[in-house]
C-alpha cells in the first residue's frame, strides 16, 4: 500500500477532525437518542415555507390555521421559560416563539437543554404578532430533523475569509444570504435564457463531453484515459463541432447549454470548468445572430432583473437594442494607434506595439498578438458595443466576407471590459475548412499549444453538405456576472476550482472553529476579492 493510500485509509477510519465544540454538541446528540428522539429521520411533512407563512399570514391568522414549517436555526433569545428562534429556509425568515406551558416541561426542557445554532428543525404551530410587531408563529410541537454537529460561522454574520468561503462554500452559502442570492439569480437567469430560445424555434441536444479529438476553440484540453477502450480521451473544450454535424443532420435551430473545461489559469474572469451556451441557426448570418444577441441580453436583464437598464460596479449600463457596431480593426486603431492590417507579420506588428509603448505579453503568433490589442480596445468599453470583422486567422471556424481574402463574419459583443459573446457566420465549405485547420497545424507547428486540432471526421461530414449558418457562443458565468454586476466569477460558480490546500496535499491539517477566524490564508490575488 502507497504512503497516500495509508493516509487515505487513516482518514476514512478517524473521519474529519474534531474538537471540543463538536464534542458538546456530540453530547447533546446522546442525550436525544436517550429520550427516545431520532435526530435524523428520514422524512417530515411541512405545510408551508417561511415565505408562504409569511405571504398567507392574514388569512391563515383569520383562519386560526395551525401550520408546520422548517428550517435551521440560526439565532435563539431564551428568557426562563420562553425561547425566541430565527427559523431560516430557502425562501426567507420566520420568528419562532416557544414557551414551556405551550409545549409542555418535558419537550421544552428537552429543546433548551440539546438544541444548538445551525440545527435543522420542525414546528407546528399558529401565527401571530409579537408585542414589537413581528409575525411569528407560535410553536405547539417540534421535531429534531438534522442535528448540526459543527456550529455556524462567527455570529452568524457570514464568512469573510475568502479562502474559506470558496472551500467551504455550504459555511458561506448558510451565513451569508447574498451569496445563496446570487446562485438563485444565476439559475433565473438559464431559465429565462432557455426560454427566450425554446420560444423562437430552437431544440436543446447534447453532445459528448469525453471526446476523442478536442476542438472548436483554441484552448488546452484535460486529458483523461478510458480504461476498457483502452482510449485517450479529452474533456472537450467547446461544444462547437459536434452541434454543427448534428445541424448538418438536420436540425436547422439547435443549441446547447453545458460544461466546457480549459486547462487554464485562474483568475476573476476564468475559471477551468466553466458553463457555455451555443446556438447554431441554418440560413442565419452574423447579422442575425447580432440581432438575436442584443434581443436575448436586453429580455433576460428585464426578465430577471425588471429593467434594461442594470448597474455594473456602480456604472448605469443601458441594454436596450440597438447596440452600436464598430468592425475590429477601427476599435483598435482607436484605442491603441496600431493598424493591424498595415502589418502583415508578427515581427511588424510587434515592432508597432513597441513602438507605441504597449506593455504586452511576447506572442509567437500575429493571431494572439492581435487577441491582445482587442483586450486593450475592449478595455474601455462601457456600453454595450458589437466588435466585428475579424482576422481570419482568429477564426479558423468562420466564413469570410464577400470579396476578402483576410477577415471574416465574426463579432465579439463587450460591455464595462467584459465579453458577452462571439459569433460568426459559420465557414461551410469544407475544403476552405480543411485549409483553416491545415493552418492551425502550422501555428501549432510554429509553437502555439492553443491552435486548433485538425478533425478529418467533422471536414468529412462537412462535406455530406451544412447549410449556411449563424453560430453564437456566450459564457453563462460571464453572462452572470455581468448582469449581476459582479466582479468574481467565483461568487456565480456554485463550487470553483481551488487550489489544493494543505491537507490535501498531506501536509497536516489546520483545523480552526469557525467561530474563532480564518483557516489558512488566501493563495493568490484572486482569492482576495
Amino acid at each position: 500500500m502507497t504512503d497516500q493510500h495509508k493516509q487515505d485509509a487513516q482518514s476514512e477510519q478517524q473521519g474529519p477532525p474534531e474538537d471540543e465544540y463538536v464534542a458538546a454538541r456530540r453530547a447533546k446528540l446522546d442525550r436525544l437518542r436517550t429520550a427516545g428522539v431520532d435526530p435524523f429521520p428520514a422524512h417530515f411533512h411541512r405545510t408551508h415555507t417561511t415565505g408562504e407563512a409569511r405571504e398567507q399570514y392574514d388569512a391563515l391568522v383569520e383562519a386560526a390555521t395551525e401550520i408546520t414549517v422548517a428550517g435551521r436555526i440560526t439565532g435563539r433569545r431564551g428568557q426562563g421559560k420562553v425561547e425566541f428562534l430565527d427559523l431560516w429556509d430557502t425562501s426567507g425568515r420566520l420568528q419562532l416563539f416557544m414557551r414551556l406551558n405551550t409545549v409542555g416541561e418535558e419537550r421544552f426542557e428537552l429543546f433548551k437543554s440539546t438544541i444548538d445554532l445551525g440545527d435543522i428543525i420542525g414546528a407546528t404551530g399558529t401565527l401571530f404578532t409579537t408585542k414589537a410587531g413581528e409575525q411569528s408563529l407560535e410553536v405547539r410541537n417540534w421535531t429534531m430533523l438534522a442535528k448540526a454537529l459543527r456550529p455556524l460561522p462567527e455570529k452568524w454574520h457570514g464568512l469573510t475569509d475568502p479562502e474559506l468561503r470558496f472551500r467551504r462554500r455550504h459555511l458561506d452559502l448558510i451565513s451569508n444570504p447574498d451569496a445563496r442570492e446570487l446562485l438563485r439569480k444565476r439559475s433565473l437567469i438559464v431559465r429565462e435564457v432557455r426560454r427566450f430560445l425554446d420560444d423562437r424555434g430552437f431544440v436543446e441536444l447534447e453532445t459528448p463531453v469525453l471526446q476523442g479529438l478536442h476542438g472548436g476553440a483554441s484552448a488546452k484540453p484535460f486529458r483523461t484515459h478510458h480504461n476498457a477502450l483502452d482510449r485517450d480521451l479529452a474533456l472537450r473544450i467547446s461544444l462547437e463541432l459536434y452541434l454543427k454535424r448534428l445541424m448538418i443532420g438536420g436540425f436547422d435551430k439547435i443549441y446547447e447549454i453545458g460544461r466546457n473545461f480549459r486547462n487554464e489559469g485562474i483568475d476573476r474572469s476564468h475559471n477551468p470548468e466553466f458553463t457555455m451556451l451555443e446556438t447554431y441557426e441554418a440560413y442565419a448570418d452574423y447579422e442575425d445572430v447580432m440581432r438575436m444577441t442584443e434581443e436575448l441580453v436586453s429580455t433576460v436583464a428585464l426578465r430577471v432583473l425588471g429593467s434594461m437598464t442594470i448597474s455594473v460596479q456602480g456604472t448605469p449600463v443601458d441594454l436596450t437594442p440597438p447596440w452600436p457596431r464598430k468592425p475590429l480593426r477601427e476599435v483598435i486603431k482607436q484605442a491603441t494607434g496600431i493598424d493591424y492590417v498595415a502589418h502583415s507579420t508578427l515581427e511588424a506588428l510587434d515592432d508597432a506595439v513597441r513602438a507605441k509603448g504597449l506593455r504586452l505579453q511576447p506572442q509567437k503568433t500575429r493571431a494572439k498578438l492581435i487577441d491582445q490589442l482587442l483586450d486593450e480596445a475592449a478595455a474601455e468599453v462601457i456600453q454595450p458595443v458589437f466588435f466585428t470583422d475579424y482576422p481570419v486567422e482568429l477564426s479558423p471556424l468562420a466564413k469570410l466576407k464577400p470579396g476578402s481574402t483576410d477577415t471574416v463574419e465574426r463579432f465579439e459583443a463587450f460591455a464595462v471590459g467584459v465579453e458577452i459573446g462571439n459569433a460568426f457566420s459559420e465557414l461551410n465549405d469544407p475544403d476552405d475548412q480543411l485549409s483553416r485547420f491545415l493552418d492551425q497545424v502550422r501555428q501549432a507547428q510554429a509553437g502555439d499549444d492553443e491552435a486548433h486540432s485538425l478533425d478529418l471526421d467533422f471536414v468529412e461530414a462537412m462535406q455530406q453538405g451544412m447549410p449556411p449558418a449563424g453560430g453564437l457562443g456566450i459564457g453563462i458565468d460571464r453572462l452572470v456576472m455581468f448582469l449581476l454586476g459582479v466582479s468574481n466569477m467565483r461568487e456565480i460558480i456554485a463550487f470553483p476550482m481551488m487550489r489544493e490546500s494543505a491537507e490535501e496535499r498531506g501536509l497536516g491539517h489546520k483545523h480552526e472553529h469557525p467561530q474563532g477566524g480564518s483557516e489558512g490564508r488566501a493563495e493568490d490575488e484572486d482569492a482576495q476579492s
